[in-house]
């Protein structure tokens, strides 16, 4: 009868001593007083014996500091039932030292603060202060900041320039490449493979098909190949067929367009032209 009455009464009071967590179990002793505590405590864990044996429990002071004969006899009320302590926890910077003299764990919970530091009374003080001399020389209770405005920049159209096609395998006849920008073939383009772009076109290999370069209309394209045995090149409006087998050794050429014709130039002769200041169109 009398643990009954016990129980009706810590209940009407709203306060939880005991309460799960995912390790373990927490008392919450914050805030009390820690002889009646320990009493309503030890009377909630007598009302089930064995059910909490074999758990731990955190034991939260908030801003209490206990003495070690406090800690120890929280941790006989607790080892009665199973339950053992873990470590202490609160806002105190003292209760490092607690936790130490009752050789027991420390939880921390939150920044550790000095009592002056949790106060905001000098802080709300000289806010004040500076608000009512602000009133005095007639400026606002808060300071504007002042936002220098700056016209935005003038947005432009940037055009990309023409971007290059890689193709790292040989074209086989009846292939065909098509490009908005230049070309660039590792391998062979046999006879019925055709290139077409609006820039230039390299081919590292042999080129016998047909090659198509500056297709809008741009006359400075140019066709490049390590071995030029076209079917057919066309460089903007200028096209050139080849006429017979070649004979001579292969060497990189190169086929520009000039005075409307393609002239067929091997590297070092195009370098030549290009440093005599010859204009190739």
């Amino acid at each position: 009868m009398a643990k009954e009455i016990r129980r009706i009464l810590l209940a009407a009071r709203g306060v939880t001593l005991l309460r799960g967590r995912l390790d373990g179990l927490e008392v919450t002793l914050a805030g009390r007083d820690l002889a009646q505590a320990f009493e309503e405590l030890e009377a909630r864990l007598a009302e089930q014996p064995s059910f909490y044996r074999g758990s731990s429990a955190v034991a939260f002071f908030g801003e209490n500091v206990p003495a070690k004969e406090d800690v120890t006899r929280l941790q006989e009320i607790l080892g009665r039932a199973g339950i053992e302590l873990r470590a202490i926890a609160g806002n105190s910077l003292a209760l490092a030292e607690a936790a130490k003299a009752a050789q027991v764990g420390l939880e921390t919970r939150g920044p550790n603060l000095s009592e002056s530091a949790r106060s905001l009374a000098a802080d709300f003080a000289g806010a004040r202060n500076d608000i009512a001399q602000r009133r005095k020389r007639g400026e606002a209770s808060v300071r504007r900041a002042r936002v220098e405005t700056r016209p935005a920049p003038e947005l432009r159209l940037v055009e990309a320039g023409p971007t290059t096609l890689y193709h790292t395998a040989t074209l086989r006849g009846g292939q065909t490449l098509h490009h908005t920008g230049n070309i660039v073939v590792i391998g062979d383009v046999n006879p019925g493979a055709e290139l077409i772009a609006t820039g230039d076109i390299v081919v590292f290999g042999r080129l016998a098909g047909i090659a198509h370069a500056g297709a809008q209309g741009d006359d400075n394209a140019r066709i490049y190949a390590l071995d030029l045995v076209p079917t057919q090149l066309r460089i903007a409006t200028c096209i050139a067929a080849e006429e017979g087998a070649k004979s001579r050794a292969s060497v990189p050429e190169a086929a520009v367009a000039r005075n409307g014709q393609i002239l067929i130039l091997a590297l070092d002769a195009l370098g030549q032209l290009e440093t005599s200041g010859v204009s190739t169109a």
